[in-house]
């Protein structure tokens, strides 16, 4: 058999192995895609989420009376510019100091105070930041890995340590996995729990399609104990609702995100959400939307069909042309009335990269060793999956993304530059993207789009924190390397200042000129999450072994990844 014809079966067994693949362990536990009372809607049903097992003695070590981690160059997350050495020292899970550990040029005094502590964490020459915040994520499914731990792994060995669920599994699985991480009982990012209207068991209301059962929906779920509320601008979501949702949020002090999705967006753009009380606008749905050269409604094509994704999320891109040009008036106006109604923009840019370059996204250098083979064959074209919508990607398709971007790049920049607050969010799980992989993109793609790399470390920590406390009134215990905040910390040994690619768990290429030789360098070393240390390597290492392990039990070769 020659080699080529090997390979073919193969990958075609591979394929069909992937097609196939039940979720592991388990039955699906899905809750209903539609809310209450509502119709069975004939779509694949939605995804139901495994818990994370409990975290496992040994993984992770902390937290401790006292921890000192010395001589780091601190990048605290406020925009302050780097300075150090210096030493932390955490008690229990929260900063108690923070001190000058020497000048830089000289070396460091060895035997510095405190003395009387019960861990120490040499961090010579390395660089520590907040913990990062990703405002857009959804768990791993379990159509797309055996568990949740899949995801968080991947998101605290990115130097993740707070997630906004929007939301991040079935409300009841949320609010569960959000206890447990609090108490550390899982290896999670700490987690806040948004929601969608008429989501939990418990709820007993009715279709939420008008605005009474809107407020009362708000009213139980807020007991129940979530943080926000995700709206959508669905069927059962028109104007009336959404602003009856968003008015009762803030009476509860919980926050509120939406994608203002084209079913909905006619009536309801982002200016309006925005005067209206929304929180934060997330992805680029509604924005342009309130900027139509020709009125409130997009140019659809006639034989547009929303439900074709390819449809869907192609011609998402004609907006850019359709909108008022950058730097326009209109442009100018739609900005400073979204910094008046204190709108966050979370921009999401790294979910829809792979419009611009599909092949660039499918040959990423991670996907091999850290990509589930579940949430590969997730990824591939597919009439049911969403977000998996390659079906005839064409290069006017990409040409038309690339123009779109720069337009949408320039948006985020701009808001930046009047006082407005951008954030950073990953929407991982979807389009090539895995989970930790690609919230770093998202830094990358924030720098492209014109933020200077503090302000993109401002995005990624103090903007988010900030964001998410806003709504309950309260000043955030995390998103700053501060005196009194949450031992939320991530430790690097090259700068990111310089290069936001060295944070990829895969590293960055760097030719060494001793050897003349290609090396890998970068990555997090160390995500600290409420004073528990964590190696990021080993965690990384935890899913590369969860990978392999799965690839094996369904008959697939241990080493890379089957390409139709």
């Amino acid at each position: 058999m020659s080699i080529g014809k090997s390979r073919a079966l193969w990958l075609g067994a591979a394929l069909v192995a992937l097609a196939a693949a039940a979720p592991p362990l388990h039955a699906q536990t899905a809750e209903a895609a539609a809310p209450a009372g509502g119709p069975v809607q004939a779509v694949k049903p939605r995804a139901g989420a495994v818990p994370a097992p409990a975290r496992p003695q040994g993984e992770g070590v902390g937290p401790f009376n006292r921890m000192v981690i010395r001589g780091v160059t601190l990048i605290d997350g406020s925009g302050a510019p780097p300075r150090g050495p210096v030493d932390i020292i955490v008690e229990r899970n929260k900063i108690a100091d923070i001190v000058a550990a020497g000048t830089p040029g000289l070396p460091m005094k060895p035997g510095r105070e405190p003395r009387n502590f019960d861990y120490e964490l040499d961090a010579t020459g390395m660089y520590m930041l907040p913990g990062f915040v990703d405002m857009h994520v959804h768990g791993a499914s379990d159509d797309k890995a055996p568990d949740m731990s899949y995801s968080y792994k991947l998101w605290l060995a990115h130097g993740v340590t707070t997630v906004r669920g929007v939301d991040l599994a079935p409300f009841e699985t949320s609010l569960s996995e959000r206890g447990r991480s609090a108490r550390n009982e899982i290896t999670a990012p700490r987690i806040f729990a948004y929601q969608r209207p008429g989501q939990g068991k418990g709820w007993t209301g009715g279709r939420v399609n008008t605005p009474a059962v809107a407020r009362a929906w708000v009213q139980w779920a807020a007991k129940q104990g979530i943080d926000g509320i995700k709206l959508l601008d669905s069927e059962d979501q028109p104007p009336e609702v959404m602003e009856a949702i968003m008015d009762e949020a803030k009476k509860q002090k919980i926050g509120t995100v939406a994608h203002l999705s084209q079913i909905g967006v006619g009536r309801m753009n982002a200016l309006q959400a925005g005067n209206a009380g929304l929180g934060t606008v997330t992805h680029f749905y509604g924005h342009f939307e309130s900027m139509l050269k020709n009125g409130p409604v997009q140019n659809w094509r006639p034989d547009y069909n929303y439900a074709d994704e390819q449809d869907r999320f192609g011609d998402v891109a004609n907006l850019g042309e359709e909108s008022f040009e950058a730097g326009s008036p209109e442009w100018w106006d739609y900005l400073h009335k979204q910094k008046e109604n204190k709108v966050v923009f979370d921009p999401t840019m790294t979910i829809y990269a792979a419009g611009r370059d599909l092949m660039h996204a499918r040959n990423a250098d991670w996907h091999d060793k850290y990509t589930m083979p579940q949430l590969w064959g997730f990824y591939q074209s597919s009439r049911e999956n969403h977000g998996s919508y390659f079906y005839d990607w064409s290069l006017g398709t990409e040409v038309k993304w690339r123009n779109f971007y720069h337009k949408f790049m320039r948006l985020m920049n701009d808001y930046k530059n009047i006082g407005g607050r951008v954030t950073t969010g990953s929407d991982s799980g979807f389009i090539f993207e895995p989970y930790g992989f690609g919230y770093i993109q998202e830094l990358e793609l924030l720098q492209e789009a014109g933020f200077n790399p503090s302000q993109v470390v401002q995005a990624a920590t103090l903007n988010g924190a900030l964001t998410l406390y806003d709504p309950k009134g309260e000043v955030p215990p995390i998103g700053t390397v501060r005196v009194g905040k949450l031992a939320d910390m991530v430790l690097v040994k090259e700068n990111p200042l310089q290069n936001f690619k060295t944070l990829y768990g895969t590293g960055a290429l760097r030719l060494n000129e001793k050897t003349q030789k290609l090396e890998r360098v970068g990555g997090v070393s160390y995500t600290i999450k409420d004073g528990i240390v964590f190696d990021a390597k080993k965690l990384l290492d935890d899913v590369a072994v969860m990978v392999r392990s799965e690839k094996q039990r369904m008959g697939m070769p241990a080493e890379g990844l089957p390409h139709p």
